[in-house]
């Protein structure tokens, strides 16, 4: 069964454990969760970035919420007003696979529902995905990459990391809309897209308690230790 799974609110540890936890959980199923954050701002960083670079870019942003290392890749995502969402799934295609796709169908409903967007089609050299640039951790947001989606003035406005844990695949996607997470209208696009990146409908479901009570045993035990944060 394909889910639309709802959660209470968490805090960016238990965000990065719940993900982790499903994706153990519900193997050879589908998952699409909205995050529903709890009050404060937050940044993730990509799995391979150096803590140091990652804590000097959000000092230079003057940022002082938490700070969480994400199971996926990637650079540095801040979490004010964005709507937050991952898929869990399994799936034998290639990442850049996944994501052109996936990006793609989320493109077309967003299109089908008047909200303009489009594909960064540019190819790039492997360097432009590195967790370091220029001794500098690399910012998610500052530098679209393919298949990322743009909004109409060309700045970025989706893009996402992906993980494989054997047969499945986690993908922690970031929309950055001012007003995206209230605004219904771009949730309705994200789901309109995974309907039809999935070919099929997805039941709304509450997290099962014994998944919730998992991952904030797990945040605790691994996302908000030093141990986690300081592993490179």
């Amino acid at each position: 069964m394909n889910l639309l799974l709802t959660t209470p609110p968490l805090n960016v540890f238990e965000q990065m454990a719940l993900d982790d936890v499903l994706v153990r959980a519900r193997v050879h199923a589908r998952t699409l969760r909205f995050y529903n954050w709890t009050a404060g701002d937050a940044v993730t960083f990509g799995y391979a970035q150096f803590i140091s670079e990652v804590r000097r870019g959000v000092q230079q942003a003057q940022f002082a919420g938490a700070l969480c290392r994400r199971p996926t890749g990637g650079g540095v995502v801040f979490h004010y007003d964005d709507l937050t969402f991952s898929l869990i799934f399994p799936t034998q295609d290639k990442p850049t696979e996944i994501y052109k796709n996936l990006h793609k169908s989320i493109h077309a409903a967003l299109t089908l529902s008047g909200l303009s967007t489009q594909v960064f089609d540019q190819k790039l050299p492997p360097s432009a995905y590195a967790p370091s640039q220029q001794h500098s951790a690399s910012a998610c947001f500052v530098r679209p990459v393919e298949n990322d989606l743009l909004l109409a003035n060309g700045q970025k406005m989706l893009g996402g990391a992906i993980r494989r844990f054997g047969e499945m695949v986690l993908y922690q996607g970031s929309l950055q809309v001012p007003g995206a997470r209230q605004n219904p209208a771009y949730k309705q696009a994200v789901i309109q897209g995974v309907r039809s990146f999935w070919g099929g409908d997805l039941t709304l479901a509450p997290a099962q308690e014994t998944w919730l009570q998992e991952a904030r045993r797990l945040a605790s035990a691994q996302y908000q230790t030093l141990t986690w944060t300081e592993k490179f």
